[in-house]
């Protein structure tokens, strides 16, 4: 759907990821369109599955979790992974990727002995290592479309001299 996504879409996109909770008057009023129109249009974008879903941010720390955690897990069985994240409540988002590791969990946790008994059901399945998160620099980054221009490459270009 990409290459049918206009400038009204991409606005759209753009105020959704900033605020989900404005309502279709309010959408419709900062891209100047109307309601119906801007309620139509976030329609096909959730059809579409470009909008996947809504919802809220919370501060983990206010939660309790005073530790939030990269896990980097090693090569195991993925449906192993795939079962001991689901019944791991800490994990907050999985990813399955390439490289030496398997895996990058991110964990939310209450202090340093609830951050290693997590771990330690990782470490039965194969080697971890874990990095704790200090600081975040950005979450929840707004994306949308990229231009023609920034999807370019440019390996192997040189600018004249």
């Amino acid at each position: 759907m990409n290459s049918d996504l206009d400038a009204y879409d991409t606005r759209i996109l753009a105020e959704l990821q900033a605020d989900a909770r404005l309502s279709m008057a309010e959408l419709g009023r900062r891209v100047h369109l109307s309601q119906p129109a801007v309620t139509e249009r976030v329609r096909k974008l959730e059809g579409a599955g470009v909008i996947t879903g809504y919802r809220a941010s919370v501060d983990l720390s206010k939660l309790g979790y005073g530790i939030r955690a990269l896990v980097r897990v090693g090569r195991a069985e993925y449906a192993r992974v795939v079962k001991l994240v689901s019944q791991t409540p800490e994990v907050v988002n999985a990813f399955n990727v390439t490289g030496e590791d398997s895996w990058i969990l991110e964990i939310a946790v209450v202090d340093v002995p609830h951050l290693d008994t997590v771990v330690s059901r990782f470490c039965l399945l194969t080697e971890t290592s874990t990095a704790i998160i200090l600081n975040v620099a950005r979450e929840h980054h707004a994306m949308l479309p990229p231009r023609r221009e920034d999807a370019k490459t440019t390996v192997g270009r040189r600018k004249a001299a």
